[in-house]
């Protein structure tokens, strides 16, 4: 049974422990002093004995930290600040064996509108090479002699799209969310095995790119994702 608060403008004390009280301390101390990525920071027991706690508990939050990416540790430098990796977590979670299905459909949405975005970004950087290896893709899609086939070539269109944005962490997280492709496409298919096809074609997209702007590659993007759309 849940007590109703006769003080809500008191806010209620958070059970935590020294080492989280710790991690926040660090957190704050880094921000406020201006550390940046390559700096060296304060030693363990030095840092211990500012924030009068034992060597124990500012050894859990700095490993913590170290988990996060956020310091390490350099021969004859000692500890400094890194630049965390913002991925490397979510490329340890995303396992479609371990997400719930509520879960993969959000990230399916979320590549949707990434993919729709995107269109400043390929005409900002588009090259002919790249155009080519997507001119490569669309013929060996129309060869294609399966739905197993189709859906490879559909995969390697999009995630040239991704490279070809120059952007590292959306290729990375994109190169994540593959799995998630290929499950939404099992769970769409029809009695037969296909899945519906957008308005718009991998033919239509690349002319498109060729030719038009981002404006165009947006509502040409749209139309070829309706039928996920749809399904969601």
């Amino acid at each position: 049974m849940t007590v109703p608060n006769a003080f809500p403008e008191i806010e209620p004390i958070l059970s935590t422990t020294m080492a989280d009280v710790v991690e926040e301390k660090l957190r704050t101390y880094f921000r406020d002093k201006g550390f940046s990525p390559g700096d060296a920071l304060p030693k363990e027991v030095e840092l211990a004995e500012a924030l009068q706690v034992s060597r124990n508990v500012v050894r859990e939050a700095l490993s913590r930290l170290r988990m996060l990416g956020m310091i390490e540790t350099k021969k004859r430098r000692g500890m400094i600040l890194a630049e965390p990796d913002v991925l490397s977590g979510l490329e340890r979670l995303l396992d479609p064996q371990l997400l719930g299905k509520g879960v993969m459909k959000q990230l399916f949405e979320l590549r949707l509108v990434l993919e729709i975005g995107m269109g400043d970004l390929l005409f900002l950087r588009r090259k002919e090479t790249d155009l080519q290896i997507l001119q490569q893709i669309v013929e060996d899609e129309l060869k294609a002699a399966s739905h197993a086939e189709r859906v490879e070539c559909d995969i390697r269109f999009h995630s040239t799209l991704y490279r070809m944005t120059g952007n590292e962490t959306l290729r990375r997280f994109q190169k994540l969310l593959v799995p998630m492709f290929q499950y939404i496409i099992e769970n769409e298919a029809g009695p037969d095995g296909q899945t519906a096809v957008g308005a718009v074609s991998h033919a239509g997209l690349l002319a498109i790119l060729r030719h038009g702007d981002p404006t165009s590659f947006r509502e040409a993007m749209k139309k070829h994702l309706d039928p996920h759309f749809l399904f969601l």
